[in-house]
């Protein structure tokens, strides 16, 4: 005999229009604070390691969830949560942070942020072949528009220097990881909470990352306050508090669809390098934004297919979307 899984907490029956409402500002809260890591992690990256900058970043981010899931008594999520848990924690949390910070050593800005920027597009074909997730015509439209401006954006913050075989793939393999980091994530929300499922991830990731800790110990001795600083945002708010948004968010769309909202990033970071590190965007760099942003706006519109019979108000592809979240909620 089996069981549905309990409903997470963070996923209590609301009107639909609340529920749009609330997923759209926790996905946009996830990618102005993610974009605003790639400030951070410039400071930090002087004075940290790769592997220190990430275990730092993690600890800071499973005492802030683990404070917030004491006071919430939320406890732990259910049986079926794990999998996806110990993936996305060991896979997202661990590797994808760790390769990133390393990799960006290797490269330059640009580069890396096209490397990185395939992350979603797998996201997309992996949701689908992993999660039987469909691929409309407007996702796939609107992800070749970001990836176009993420690639322009990409160019007008290249540098003069070297990009080495280690830093592009080191990039790549942080954008496999990425994705599969979240294409594993997802069922796991039919489980538990946002909160729960990054609680626990954020903390495997740190014990993944534990080798770090003697080099971690003895570079904090010598580094400027500025970038222990920056480690602890980074685990505070684009760590701590954008992933729970994302898990927020995913719980209520697709992962193809919220991977490609993260192309608005790569917009954000030219805007927020302009006014916190007067780094002015050259007109190349300000077509890129624009077209990241077009392309978001593309994939994330429904498209209308017609009223479905019993419903004249309910698009078919709705209702679709509706028994695929229902189907993942059973064992």
């Amino acid at each position: 005999m089996t069981t549905t899984p309990a409903a997470p907490a963070d996923s209590a029956p609301a009107p639909a229009p609340a529920r749009s409402w609330r997923a759209t500002a926790a996905a946009c809260t996830t990618v102005v604070l993610w974009a605003s890591a790639f400030v951070s992690i410039r400071s930090a990256g002087e004075a940290y390691s790769p592997g220190a900058l990430a275990l730092g970043r993690l600890l800071s981010g499973v005492l802030v969830l683990g404070a917030i899931l004491l006071v919430r008594r939320e406890g732990l999520p259910g049986r079926g949560a794990w999998r996806g848990i110990i993936t996305s924690g060991v896979l997202w949390f661990g590797l994808y942070m760790v390769a990133l910070n390393w990799g960006e050593q290797e490269v330059d800005a640009g580069t890396a942020a096209m490397l990185v920027n395939i992350g979603p597009i797998l996201m997309a074909l992996l949701g689908a072949r992993m999660l039987g997730e469909g691929l409309p015509r407007r996702l796939l439209l609107g992800m070749g528009i970001s990836f176009s401006g993420a690639v322009v954006v990409g160019l007008a913050m290249s540098g003069h220097g070297t990009s080495s075989v280690l830093g592009v793939a080191l990039c790549l393999l942080a954008a496999v990881v990425y994705a599969l980091g979240v294409v594993s994530q997802k069922p796991a929300l039919a489980y538990g909470s946002s909160l729960q499922i990054n609680t626990f991830g954020c903390l495997i990731g740190a014990v993944a990352c534990l080798p770090f800790t003697g080099v971690l110990i003895s570079e904090a001795a010598d580094a400027p306050m500025s970038a222990t600083l920056n480690m602890i945002y980074l685990g505070v708010f684009p760590t701590a508090l954008a992933f729970t948004t994302w898990g927020y968010a995913l719980a209520r769309t697709t992962a193809g669809r919220m991977g490609a909202t993260t192309y608005a990033v790569p917009a954000i970071v030219v805007l927020m390098a302009w006014l916190l590190l007067d780094e002015v965007p050259t007109l190349l760099g300000v077509l890129g934004g624009l077209l990241c942003l077009a392309g978001v706006a593309v994939s994330r519109s429904r498209q209308q297919t017609g009223p479905t019979p019993g419903n004249p108000d309910r698009p078919v592809e709705g209702r679709r979307h509706d028994a695929e979240y229902r189907s993942a909620r059973r064992p």
